[in-house]
């Protein structure tokens, strides 16, 4: 039964994760998210800053300086988190339209970004412009428009729909007049569409699609869905594809939104533990893969107290980069990848950090999240700077880190030993 198990990991699944992986609007998709990562992280700094993890009560410094210049402090986040979804759908338009050798990528994305504008920010009585919708609340409506304007640009070149211009046109003045259809499109269908789905339902596209996708964000938030998104991971990880790039081009919508709710509650005066969601990126980072993927941090000590010459090489080369939650010296020296002994400790041990990391917040017992650090910022540093330095969050690491540990100690026994006789026989 374990060898057809393994076997349908490899052969089949493996594969098809892979093909997955390399789609074109998946790829597009997640490397969409991952531009937007600096924007995010630089607003979140600003978070920190103008919300110091003191109680109302406290007076000192930060406090005071936090209230002082709360609105010029909170300019950044508000001009890179709170408009996020600007930079979403202009890095989906341009990264989509890369798949297609016809398309000019840059005006796809600017293209994708006026699009999203007109449905999301329509003009007020004082010709000011809203951004309610271009935060959180945008990034469903950004990821559906980034995929449909490059789609509809390819649609028309591949049908030869558009002006025709004489062979002496420059290729560029060519490109840009390539876009006057795809524009005429937007104005005379997709803006009006958008001014009768107001008129008719009082909600402009943005929050009706929030509201159809609000089922799908509340099962996201959820101990099944850490699990789930974790255990995917780790398989396909141990099937040889990088498990983590393929999740996270499929959860970031949900947990960059989930961060986005947490921030406006804060920013609201939400208590920092009462905050409405707990699922955000820095909950997997920080809290379940402590040292990288499959919490293999523990196992590095392991490895460098071992008697085998293999194992203990293999823990002092990563030591230095799993402190920064980079494993792969880890799980190809190993190996850990294909290797059934380590199959069972690599999947459980981040299920069991994910379930006690999950309970921890849902008790309260600590700041829920509403900063994204670098990932590769340590595990310890990177909990406590995403719960905006709540010290029970190193109480949380210290436990995950201690279970990881003892779940993969048998599993690491097991292999010193087998590993100890191969090397007493040369």
């Amino acid at each position: 039964m374990k060898n057809k198990l393994f076997y349908f990991l490899e052969e089949h699944l493996a594969p098809f994760a892979g093909r997955i992986g390399a789609q074109r609007h998946v790829m597009a998709i997640r490397d969409a998210f991952i531009g937007a990562i600096p924007f995010i992280i630089v607003g979140s700094f600003a978070l920190v800053i103008a919300y110091p993890p003191f109680s109302k009560q406290t007076v000192n410094f930060w406090t005071v300086f936090a209230a002082k210049y709360h609105n010029e402090i909170m300019a950044p986040y508000n001009y890179t988190m709170g408009i996020m979804a600007l930079w979403v759908v202009t890095g989906l338009g341009y990264n989509l339209a890369k798949n297609y050798r016809k398309l000019n990528p840059f005006l796809a994305g600017i293209l994708s970004l006026v699009t999203f504008l007109m449905l999301s920010a329509p003009m007020t009585s004082n010709e000011a412009l809203p951004i309610a919708n271009m935060g959180g609340t945008g990034i469903f409506t950004a990821m559906i428009i980034g995929i449909f304007i490059p789609e509809m640009m390819h649609f028309l070149i591949k049908n030869n729909i558009g002006l025709k211009l004489p062979e002496q046109v420059p290729d560029k003045i060519r490109q840009s007049f390539d876009l006057l259809i795809p524009i005429a499109l937007v104005m005379i269908v997709v803006y009006p569409l958008s001014v009768i789905v107001y008129k008719q339902t009082g909600m402009i596209i943005p929050e009706l699609i929030m509201q159809a996708f609000k089922p799908l964000i509340s099962a996201s938030d959820s101990l099944g869905a850490v699990l789930l998104i974790t255990l995917v991971a780790q398989v396909l990880w141990w099937a040889g594809v990088h498990g983590a790039t393929i999740a996270s081009g499929v959860i970031a919508p949900f947990v960059l939104s989930n961060l986005a709710v947490n921030q406006q509650a804060l920013a609201a005066g939400t208590p920092g533990t009462e905050l409405p969601k707990i699922f955000a990126q820095p909950l997997i980072d920080f809290f379940i893969q402590l040292g990288g993927s499959g919490a293999t941090f523990g196992l590095v000590l392991l490895f460098l107290r071992s008697r085998s010459l293999h194992l203990k090489s293999i823990g002092k080369l990563s030591l230095i980069p799993g402190c920064f939650n980079i494993n792969e010296p880890m799980v190809f020296g190993t190996p850990i990848v294909l290797n059934p002994l380590f199959f069972i400790p690599w999947v459980v041990a981040p299920l069991v950090c994910g379930t006690v990391t999950w309970f921890a917040f849902k008790l309260e017992l600590l700041h829920r999240i509403v900063i994204l650090p670098p990932w590769t910022t340590p595990a310890p540093i990177g909990a406590m700077w995403a719960t905006n330095w709540s010290v029970q969050a190193l109480v949380v690491i210290a436990i995950n880190f201690t279970l990881a540990t003892i779940i993969y100690f048998p599993f690491f026994k097991i292999y010193e030993r087998s590993l100890l006789k191969e090397e007493s026989a040369q």
